[in-house]
């Protein structure tokens, strides 16, 4: 039978080991906590084609003016402007 021997020692993994200070780029947000999720590379673009990352663009999309959400234009055109249509449509009722 083998035996403990409790007097070796061992290591016990330091929680902080890889801790340094992490400063948001805009100086007006909050520093993030320990269990806030924090990207080290910038996300691709999404505003432009690009074939090889699968992303298609916005150029040509269809975007609600009124939203402020994802479908807003001001989001999706990226900046660029937008065109507004106007259409009548004429249905038949049952």
């Amino acid at each position: 039978p083998s035996q403990r021997n409790d007097a070796a020692p061992h290591r016990v993994p330091r929680r902080d080991r890889y801790r340094f200070q992490l400063r948001p780029h805009n100086p007006d947000h909050k520093t993030p906590g320990v269990k806030d999720l924090v990207y080290l590379e910038s996300s691709p673009g999404f505003c432009e084609k690009n074939p090889r990352l699968g992303i298609p663009g916005t150029h040509g999309r269809a975007c609600n003016d009124t939203s402020i959400g994802v479908d807003g234009c001001d989001l999706m055109c990226c900046g660029r402007g937008y065109r507004t249509e106007t259409m009548f449509v004429v249905e038949r009722c049952n």
